[in-house]
């Protein structure tokens, strides 16, 4: 198993009553600050951790009764820490059960058929991660990962199918983790007065079909 800073379960009391938003200052995007919510929400409720991997994404169940199960992102990236929580919000309790949700690892360099599955179960996780974007105040990049390959399947789908998954999201709401995080994102960094204006200015930029690679988030699954 790879190492993990597991002193983030202790690092960080729950303090949810007492944050202090951050709206009236520049953001600071900490990934230690996603760690303290991530832990405080769903610590207890679903004996899960958010911790700070040393390479790779991970999702490790817990192995003992009283163990945690662990969200590792990606070498301490802040959009990697979004985007493996994403994957997590919609994870189901049986997918929760196996190590990274019992997906197989297809890395870049991806075959057509291979690519296109990709794309098919990104387009929640990465609708999800762009909303956790907007809430936090940072960039997010829709992302294909396919550099090695012959690139994305059909970008342009992808890059629509994305932004009608968030409109969806923005109109009836997220997966009930993934609202609760989005919540407490909108209230931390004071953007909830804000979202769907940086949405519509947002989408226009997404939409443009021209590749983006973000190697602070490293997705690994299929």
């Amino acid at each position: 198993m790879m190492p993990v800073d597991t002193k983030a379960v202790a690092k960080f009391p729950l303090v949810l009553p007492a944050l202090k938003s951050h709206n009236s200052q520049p953001m600071n995007h900490n990934p230690d600050d996603l760690i303290m919510l991530f832990n405080d929400l769903f610590r207890e409720s679903f004996r899960t951790i958010l911790v700070r991997g040393s390479t790779e994404p991970e999702y490790l169940p817990f192995s003992e009764p009283d163990g945690f199960a662990q969200v590792v992102f990606a070498h301490g990236f802040f959009a990697s820490a979004l985007h493996e929580i994403a994957h997590w919000c919609i994870a189901g309790e049986q997918r929760r059960k196996l190590h990274d949700y019992g997906y197989w690892y297809c890395p870049d360099g991806r075959s057509p058929e291979q690519q296109q599955a990709f794309e098919q179960v990104e387009i929640k996780p990465q609708a999800i991660e762009w909303l956790f974007s907007l809430a936090a105040g940072s960039c997010f990049h829709i992302s294909v990962d396919n550099l090695a390959g012959d690139g994305a399947a059909d970008e342009r789908a992808f890059r629509r199918h994305v932004c009608d998954q968030s409109a969806h999201f923005l109109a009836v709401g997220l997966p009930p983790r993934a609202q609760q995080f989005f919540d407490v994102l909108t209230s931390f960094y004071g953007s909830a007065d804000r979202i769907r204006d940086a949405w519509y200015h947002d989408r226009a930029r997404l939409l443009r079909a021209e590749p983006e690679h973000d190697p602070s988030r490293i997705t690994e699954t299929l």
